[in-house]
């Protein structure tokens, strides 16, 4: 596991936790809703931090009897549990909290600290973001971003990411409600821009269950690994033909591979053992992230594809 991503898990979760508690005062001291949301919004995010770093931890554990193949899933377990996290808790009270107020407006009171807590709340999470985002640009390479975001492997890079971004979005949101109920004398802004806060959660939240559950059920690896694997089986002189390579993440960084062989007529039991362990070596010094590899003998004519 990549330690980029604890260093971006744990920035993330101190600025939230130091923009937390001044959100509740304020939204205390001055009855505005968007304040609460926004409230509700960082102590929901400090807490799906602390569910990645457990994550991360859990991911960590070696394999054993039970678990041959290790705890790497874990991650993928947590990161969807952050989904919905942000989606039944942090938007859930935020829309609440919303058309409650849109139901029945309440003028908000002394909005200047509104704007000064929301002012160091940006200066935090903006900190917080540009460090995902720098950590996510280095990790990304030169995939695009949605296409990195789609093919990456490690979701706690755009968890966060995804989190920090929804967070700053919020804030000018919660900002611009709070400003346009001053300046109109119009306190329903403020229950709007609760409301949207709500749906920018829920937004967020369904991208993100929707990128970790592919992982979370059993992705395969990223196509140039799989074609890689194909082509060192393919190019032994005692392959005649490549029937099939699965693969599956079992983590971030531990991919299961499995190969259907064609071996050349004739050989011997020793020659195939050596060639098994030929390619087996081949394949993890090429992609390092390639743990446990099998292979099946089996003729061309007699496989069929799995089902």
């Amino acid at each position: 596991m990549a330690a980029g991503s604890t260093k971006v898990i744990v920035a993330a979760l101190i600025g939230n936790g130091l923009i937390a508690v001044t959100k509740f005062a304020a939204a205390a001291y001055t009855g505005s809703s968007a304040m609460l949301s926004e409230g509700v919004h960082s102590v929901v995010d400090t807490g799906n931090q602390v569910l990645l770093l457990f994550g991360l931890k859990q991911s960590r554990k070696p394999a054993d009897e039970d678990f041959p193949f290790g705890h790497g899933k874990e991650i993928y377990f947590w990161s969807f549990v952050v989904a919905i996290l942000i989606f039944a808790v942090g938007a859930g009270i935020s829309l609440y909290e919303g058309i409650a107020r849109i139901l029945s407006p309440h003028p908000v009171e002394n909005a200047f600290v509104n704007y000064i807590v929301l002012g160091l709340a940006m200066i935090f999470e903006g900190g917080a973001w540009y460090f995902a985002f720098k950590e996510f640009g280095r990790v990304k390479g030169a995939r695009g971003y949605i296409e990195a975001v789609q093919t990456g492997k490690d979701p706690t890079f755009f968890v966060v990411l995804f989190e920090d971004s929804a967070a700053m979005l919020g804030l000018m949101v919660a900002f611009l409600g709070v400003w346009l109920g001053e300046v109109t004398g119009n306190p329903i802004f403020d229950g709007i821009a609760s409301t949207i806060i709500g749906l920018i959660l829920g937004a967020t939240a369904a991208w993100l269950a929707y990128e970790t559950k592919s992982l979370l059920i059993g992705e395969r690896a990223n196509r140039h690994v799989v074609d890689g694997i194909r082509r060192i089986a393919r190019t032994q002189p005692t392959v005649r033909h490549v029937n099939e390579v699965l693969t599956m993440h079992m983590g971030p960084d531990f991919i299961l591979a499995n190969i259907s062989i064609e071996f050349a007529d004739n050989m011997r039991a020793d020659d195939v053992e050596d060639t098994v362990a030929h390619i087996d070596r081949q394949i993890k010094s090429t992609f390092p992230s390639v743990k446990r590899v099998f292979i099946e003998a089996e003729s061309r004519r007699g496989w069929r594809p799995r089902p």
